[in-house]
């Protein structure tokens, strides 16, 4: 049985970084820098839902403050709880008032877009725009993308201004989490050449969603990744050494959409990594 908001949640793929990169007319350091950032990295929650961070002062806005009670709907920023998990339960309080408003005051996925903004991140509506974050990590960039791209933030990440784009990106208290220092470390890992192996990244986590500990979804093939793949393979009884390739993703993928027709989830059909 799925859970709302549940759905395929495929990774990465190289094809997709090059587009964006593409369109924004940047490298994929730029791409992984912006992604780092905003998300750790990663779109998605263990359970395959999309990571989002519920605003209760977008919905305060959105409503007119019709439903404040100072926990899912207030005039200032905050009260957000743990990451994960709990901000699906906050949606879900605020889904029970007005839907429509309830996903526009959530930033979703990988590039974090607030589900007001569906028509600058391309989608016809905010319920398409869901739909597609559950769908896909490259659905998500290419949110981003389109986002970056209409609100002309493409320019300051073309230039590595990181205050202003931190600025127009997050919003006007950037500061407080230090946003601006935290994109200029991490392009500067990223431009040096380390950038994630997509194939170790893939692994990590569809071998999460599959139950078993890689660490973070990183694309760095650790000793928590390297026994994780491990566990797999003995779980499966395969035989050879353990190797992530490009051929054991699409396995990991084939088992993982099995799982997801069978569950009548958002299904979307996998496509080579």
């Amino acid at each position: 049985m799925s859970i709302p908001f549940q759905g395929t949640a495929w990774a990465l793929s190289a094809e997709s970084i090059a587009a964006a990169a593409d369109a924004l007319a940047v490298s994929a350091a730029e791409i992984w820098t912006v992604l780092a950032v905003e998300t750790s990295g990663c779109g998605y929650l263990a359970d395959r839902r999309p990571q989002i961070c519920f605003e209760r002062h977008v919905f305060h806005r959105l409503t007119q403050g019709k439903y404040d009670d100072g926990d899912i709907s207030d005039p200032t920023p905050g009260g957000y709880g743990a990451p994960g998990a709990h901000q699906y339960e906050r949606l879900n309080l605020a889904i029970e008032k007005d839907r429509n408003a309830a996903l526009k005051s959530a930033s979703w996925g990988i590039g974090q877009i607030m589900g007001e903004n569906f028509v600058l991140a391309g989608h016809k509506s905010v319920e398409d725009f869901v739909i597609a974050m559950m769908r896909s990590e490259d659905d998500q960039l290419a949110a981003m993308a389109d986002f970056l791209f209409s609100r002309k933030l493409h320019f300051a990440l073309q230039a590595h201004d990181w205050a202003d784009f931190a600025r127009h990106y997050n919003g006007p208290d950037f500061a407080v989490n230090q946003y601006a220092l935290r994109l200029n470390i991490a392009y500067k890992k990223f431009s040096s050449g380390s950038l994630p192996d997509l194939n170790v990244r893939a692994s990590q986590l569809y071998l999460t969603y599959l139950g078993f500990d890689p660490g973070p979804v990183d694309g760095v093939a650790g000793e928590r990744t390297i026994f994780a793949l491990a566990g797999y393979h003995r779980s499966q009884a395969l035989e050879g050494r353990p190797l992530i390739t490009s051929e054991f993703v699409e396995q990991l993928k084939d088992v993982l959409y099995s799982k997801t027709a069978a569950n009548g989830l958002a299904v979307a059909e996998p496509t080579p990594a």
